[in-house]
């Protein structure tokens, strides 16, 4: 027993050594890279943040709108996903084939739909007459079709050289992605700046039966989907966390045509807009282009930030769903936002407790104990930017249930509570952190999302970089304090899925 104790000190002194080594050459090297990027804000509020890699003739773009779900209000939710679909249709001269003829048709099409749904709103109304305007509605759809050219914006940029458009929506932010050749940087500048400047969103009608197909297939018929929506709309009941990106299904049915125009009037405007770019090009080029395209684009004030604060939760809460499923478990607590002191040791209890095959959760309920067939855990649930949850979550294996699994969860929270955290793990965390941290910053599309996330979540581009220095100086004690404190079971919610017939 000695002599594995014996080798058990040296592998951590090992592990330790190793690690203040491998940190130290990461933080040069995040220093070398951080004293690379520049950055400028344009005259109407628009932000460049660049960073110049000549490895190989490719530039990564990465444009940061800082508006998500958690920005929409009753009525509208699912919006933001909505517009970003939008986004794609293209402008006044990518998409279309007469512009000004197809405008008059869409403005038709705008005033015949606010008439059809002020009639569905009458007390008693004429349904006659809604068939009649409907039937109109169709006909001014499929004519304002013909003048439509489909994907033209995507495969313009595709011709190009773009591997990577795409973009995607959270609860924090909408954002669009390119990967060109180094050569097209101009080539960008104009069609992305046009996108922002002239957008119009045609096919919407259509596009908006594709987003509640979407929320159908994705969110109304799995079990998961289904269990997710209704625990954050228990976990969050002031703050718009509650509500899923995708929104709700009666919500999307009534957003218009203005609707949509009016968010992106409010949320795209230039000074709510920060842009990551990254790889072969020099700042010099990058921000003149900059001016000369995006420049353009009015200035407008930044929107309102939002007013609603999670209030403190007064006790445990409970949410179940039942339906055709194995029993699923998730249990979320409160924790502050991404900016919050306490962020990486949060970080590493969720790893330490419920990430990867070698956490606790996953040794005790899986392999020992066999009571669940996964297990895992999630930090900054659903958003980052706001206060959020800490979560854990358990798939009960055959004839077990989830108040079991939740008793190990429990029991693994406490002992950490009490015993705090191993040298070992806590080793572990560190070095998978800061090589993820490095593997992250290899990628130019990567590195561009992370210079925008830092800027507008975590308070400035540079703070992508102190990241190293918070996960260098965690200690044991911090894990057994943050959970402590935010590991408490009057400020949880616990979900369920019972299943059903």
């Amino acid at each position: 027993m000695k002599r594995k104790t014996g080798i058990c000190q040296k592998l951590v002194l090992f592990l330790t050594v190793s690690l203040i080594l491998a940190s130290s050459l990461f933080a040069q090297t995040f220093e070398a890279i951080k004293n690379q990027v520049k950055v400028q804000t344009l005259k109407n509020g628009m932000k460049f943040i660049v960073l110049e890699r000549h490895e190989a003739p490719v530039v990564s773009f990465h444009v940061y709108a800082d508006v998500g779900s958690a920005n929409e209000t009753y009525g509208i939710t699912g919006i933001s996903h909505l517009l970003e679909h939008m986004a794609f249709k293209g402008t006044k001269v990518m998409g279309t084939i007469d512009y000004e003829a197809e405008i008059r048709i869409l403005e038709e099409l705008d005033a015949l739909y606010d008439q059809i749904k002020r009639e569905e709103a009458q007390v008693k109304p004429d349904t006659l007459k809604i068939e009649e305007m409907k039937k109109n509605f169709e006909t001014l759809r499929l004519k304002a079709k013909e003048y439509v050219v489909n994907n033209e914006l995507i495969d313009m940029m595709r011709r190009q050289g773009d591997q990577g458009i795409n973009a995607y929506t959270s609860n924090d932010a909408t954002q669009y992605i390119d990967s060109l050749p180094s050569n097209k940087v101009e080539y960008w500048m104009a069609v992305t700046s046009d996108r922002f400047l002239n957008p119009v969103f045609r096919e919407f009608y259509k596009e908006r039966d594709v987003v509640m197909e979407e929320r159908r297939l994705g969110l109304e018929t799995r079990p998961m989907g289904r269990l997710i929506e209704d625990f954050f709309a228990t976990a969050f009941k002031a703050h718009p966390y509650h509500h899923s990106v995708v929104g709700h299904m009666s919500d999307l049915k009534n957003i218009a045509r203005q609707d949509v125009k009016d968010y992106f009037s409010k949320y795209y405007g230039p000074s709510n807009l920060t842009v990551g770019i990254v790889g072969d090009m020099t700042a010099e080029e990058a921000f003149k282009l900059a001016e000369t395209y995006f420049e353009r684009i009015p200035s407008g004030p930044k929107p309102e930030p939002v007013r609603t604060e999670e209030p403190e939760q007064w006790g445990e809460r409970h949410v179940t769903v039942t339906a055709k499923s194995q029993p699923i478990l998730v249990v979320g607590y409160h924790r502050p936002n991404a900016r919050h002191q306490d962020s990486a040791a949060l970080e590493a209890l969720a790893n330490i407790i419920g990430q990867g095959r070698s956490s606790r959760l996953y040794q005790v309920m899986v392999k020992e104990k066999k009571v669940a067939i996964q297990t895992g855990s999630f930090n900054g649930f659903p958003g980052e930017k706001f206060p959020n949850l800490i979560a854990f979550y358990a798939v009960s294996s055959w004839g077990h249930k989830s108040d079991e699994c939740l008793e190990v969860i429990d029991t693994e929270i406490e002992k950490i509570k009490t015993e705090s955290v191993t040298a070992e793990e806590l080793t572990k965390f560190k070095r998978n952190a800061i090589k993820n941290l490095l593997d992250r910053m290899k990628s130019n599309s990567r590195m561009a999302a992370l210079l925008t996330y830092a800027e507008v979540v975590l308070g400035g581009w540079d703070a992508a970089f102190d990241q190293i220095q918070e996960i260098e100086a965690l200690t044991a004690e911090d894990v057994k304090r943050v959970a402590n404190t935010y590991l408490v079971k009057q400020k949880r919610t616990v979900g369920e899925i019972i299943p059903g017939k």
